[in-house]
């Protein structure tokens, strides 16, 4: 299957990324160029602003050479509803509120919406770190973990909207020493609570006293602070297992990490060397041949992957 996006089919395409601080759209051309790009500050209370926001910068974009009839995909934290409803966004204003439905209808033209975990899955499938693969996972790890799939070059959503709700799952093969916070979802013990940037940063002021957001401590991890390391070294033992989790459920080809924490470069060589211990190997030495990247795309993949939804079918 080809995996580029397919010129004779696209001539142009809209992808918008609505962010609890941002809000961002681009225009691409068939080959995956980006032709006009704009951001601004989301109005993360007040649905109606939002909408307003968004239709907008469609618009914009719409305005540009080849905009006018460019497909337009959104990527939004949360899920769909089977009634086109959104849920479990962190952006609550969107919770309940049928946000492709009301976009469709201000703009005049079909929209499609999908999780913003599943545009950064799709982005990296298309023409990003997992091209030419039949199975990408793509984990976001930032202000929460988040996580998509697509399979061959298409998301998979699910009848429930949920494939890829890895961080709401309690963190596998528990050690003593993990914190078991208790998560907003009702749980405890979820993924996110642990390995997103906010449960870093609070197990390392648990231990040292000290507050440092999830970047500093990583940088002051690579300069050499001993207690920072430590912190960092804790971090990629649970995320291995976490990892480790999704290799044994969905056997993905290449897992692709996005968010602030993606950029902590020693991951990309300490999980591998770490993860054979909890992947089902029947007791056998064979290697995981799991792939792990960065994002090739970075920030903007996102983005990128909410231009791609009308690629094929609608994600299922």
């Amino acid at each position: 299957m080809d995996r580029n996006p397919p010129s004779d089919t696209f001539r142009a395409a809209i992808g918008i990324d609505v962010g609890g601080t941002k809000i961002e759209a681009v225009l691409l051309d068939g080959g995956g160029q980006t032709l006009w790009r704009q951001r601004v500050p989301s109005p993360s209370s007040d649905y109606d602003a939002m909408l307003g926001a968004i239709a907008d910068l469609a618009g914009a974009a719409r305005r540009e050479p080849l905009g006018q009839d460019a497909t337009i995909g959104l990527g939004t934290p949360g899920s769909l509803t089977r009634e086109g409803l959104i849920k479990n966004a962190n952006t609550v204003c969107l919770n309940g509120r049928p946000l492709e439905r009301d976009l469709a209808e201000r703009l005049g033209t079909p929209v499609r919406v999908a999780n913003d975990a599943n545009c950064l899955a799709l982005s990296e499938a298309v023409d990003g770190a997992g091209a030419g693969s039949d199975v990408v996972f793509a984990a976001i790890l930032g202000t929460g973990t988040g996580a998509g799939i697509a399979v061959h070059g298409r998301v998979l959503a699910g009848p429930n909207g949920l494939a890829g709700e890895w961080g709401h799952n309690p963190l596998p093969w528990r050690e003593a020493s993990d914190p078991w916070p208790d998560c907003y979802c009702g749980q405890s013990g979820c993924t996110e609570t642990l390995v997103s940037g906010p449960g870093l940063a609070a197990e390392h002021h648990a231990r040292t006293g000290r507050r440092l957001s999830a970047e500093q401590i990583a940088l002051a991890a690579a300069r050499g602070n001993a207690s920072c390391a430590d912190t960092i070294g804790r971090w990629q033992h649970r995320l291995a297992r976490a990892l480790a989790q999704v290799i044994n459920l969905l056997d993905p080809d290449v897992i692709v990490l996005g968010g602030g924490l993606s950029r902590v470069e020693s991951t990309y060589r300490e999980l591998p060397a770490l993860w054979d211990r909890w992947v089902f190997s029947g007791g056998l030495k064979d290697p995981v041949r799991t792939a792990l990247r960065p994002s090739l795309h970075g920030d903007s993949s996102g983005v990128r992957g909410a231009a791609w939804l009308w690629r094929g079918p609608a994600p299922r």
